[in-house]
């Protein structure tokens, strides 16, 4: 065998590991009972551990060596060699007991999260989210050391390869000058509107899920390869071939968990569509999370959040509930949906107000993770950012630091990926429509294909062949553009008339 052949075994090997790891986190979020916790820990920690020895082996070097020098190799495999050699360094900048160590305290983290977000108590997180905290800024030192890199961006490689704070901080800056004025501009003019009911529930949890079933159909989601389950934080998980998204209902308001199904559907249209001739290697996985986040935030926030949309699922949701009214109304729907309010749960913020909820948690980590936010002091300087960006204060720690698991689950790092994402999902968006003047009106009809097929084609197919900015740039004509993002959200809140 080759070397560069010794690499691709031995990381098919390795993705086997992954997929096994990913069922039974899954499982952990959504049907594990409480009691199999610790032993679920141990598993999941021995299992990461013997990923970590994989993708750390000494022999990992040699085989680049080797591989390198291979006149053979074509270009998908020069880029999994790029892959390899990227996850390669960045993992043997940490022992394998750190790794164990971190995947217990994630584990019992995650549990204590759950409980404490029930009960509104950020005090009963403390302990766990100390010790996660603690390893993770291990872990950013260790790493940062290996890359070159200061420990929040060694953090921030894990999910954004080649980001960097210092460029994150001037488009957030950007934003956060930009949307406090916007945000009033956009409320003053809907309150000049004529204001229209609200669809009444109860919505019944069997229904909304057959909604979300049949949007997920419409939408693309191959069904032989995935399900729908119900969780406390909705997410994309599972395993390559297996990929398993989650929403959470409300019988009041069956609007969220419809949302939550749509945005879970980008990510796994995402996974489903990589590239099947390397699958199992690094350079068949996503680019990135700012990729992953602009496919569900795509799908979410500009095609499902579109007149064209409403035009054909407006009448399916008022067969689904048995609607009638002026609230069912296509066009009271679509006001509905485009709504701006400010809100303290980012997950059901407006596509306005969200990237608010984003700058204000990557602030925070960063301050944390640098060691210049006390744990102790997260609560109340949550409450200090929110009313600086959105003007609100939450209640209580469920509103506020205790709503996502991300931190919990040792996601530091990851939170500025969510408005990355929406710039390129509004950049790519765009370039699409200008490609292709059937994707519009297929939403209009329920047919997503040629959307589909063009995010196949110029994003999905790709795996990681591309680094992130040339993947945008080849995809939509031009690097990452905040400016098409604000002019997205000019037209749709401010132009549109009806």
């Amino acid at each position: 065998m080759t070397a560069y052949a010794d690499l691709s075994a031995h990381f098919a090997r390795a993705s086997a590991l992954s997929n096994a790891i990913g069922i039974l986190h899954w499982d952990v979020e959504t049907m594990m009972p409480k009691g199999a916790a610790g032993s679920r820990a141990e598993s999941i920690a021995l299992l990461r551990v013997l990923h970590h020895d994989m993708v750390t082996d000494t022999r990992i070097g040699e085989w680049l060596a080797a591989a390198d020098s291979d006149g053979n190799l074509g270009e998908w495999e020069r880029a999994n060699l790029r892959e390899i050699r990227r996850l390669w360094t960045a993992e043997t900048a940490l022992p394998a007991d750190l790794v164990e160590a971190f995947s217990r305290a994630v584990s019992n983290s995650e549990i204590a999260w759950r409980q404490a977000r029930a009960d509104a108590d950020f005090a009963a997180l403390r302990p766990a989210l100390e010790e996660v905290l603690r390893l993770k800024r291990e872990m950013g030192v260790a790493k940062g050391e290996k890359l070159g890199l200061s420990p929040y961006d060694a953090l921030l490689n894990d999910y954004e390869p080649g980001g960097s704070s210092e460029r994150i901080d001037v488009l957030f800056d950007d934003l956060a000058a930009f949307l406090p004025a916007f945000t009033v501009e956009v409320l003053e003019k809907q309150a000049r509107r004529p204001q229209t009911p609200a669809p009444e529930g109860p919505f019944p949890v069997e229904r909304q899920r057959a909604l979300g079933l049949e949007m997920m159909k419409v939408l693309g989601f191959d069904f032989n390869r995935g399900r729908l389950d119900i969780s406390t934080h909705p997410f994309c998980g599972g395993a390559d071939h297996d990929v398993r998204i989650t929403t959470r209902y409300d019988e009041s308001d069956f609007s969220s968990a419809l949302m939550g199904v749509l945005h879970e559907t980008g990510h796994a249209l995402y996974e489903q569509g990589r590239p099947s001739a390397c699958f199992e290697q690094p350079v068949g996985q996503a680019r990135s999370m700012s990729i992953h986040e602009s496919q569900s935030l795509l799908m979410e926030m500009q095609a499902c959040r579109s007149r064209q949309f409403l035009t054909f699922a407006a009448p399916r949701m008022r067969e689904t509930f048995g609607g009638s009214g002026p609230a069912w109304a296509e066009d009271a729907m679509w006001r509905s949906y485009t709504r701006v309010s400010r809100g303290f749960i980012r997950v059901d913020a407006d596509e306005v107000t969200y990237p608010a909820h984003v700058i204000l948690r990557y602030r925070l980590e960063k301050a944390m993770i640098a060691g210049d936010l006390p744990l102790a002091e997260l609560p109340e300087a949550w409450a200090r950012q929110m009313d600086a960006l959105l003007g609100i204060t939450p209640p209580d720690d469920r509103l506020g630091c205790l709503q996502d698991i991300h931190w919990p689950s040792g996601g530091w790092g990851y939170f500025p990926t969510y408005t990355l994402g929406a710039m390129t999902a509004a950049q790519l968006f765009d370039a699409a429509c200008r490609a292709d003047a059937d994707i519009l009106p297929g939403i209009a009809r329920g047919d997503f294909q040629p959307l589909l097929l063009w995010l196949r084609a110029h994003i999905h197919a790709k795996g990681s062949l591309l680094e992130t900015d040339e993947l945008v740039r080849q995809a939509s004509g031009q690097p990452l553009n905040a400016a098409i993002f604000k002019a997205h959200l000019k037209r749709r809140y401010l132009e549109e008339t009806h």
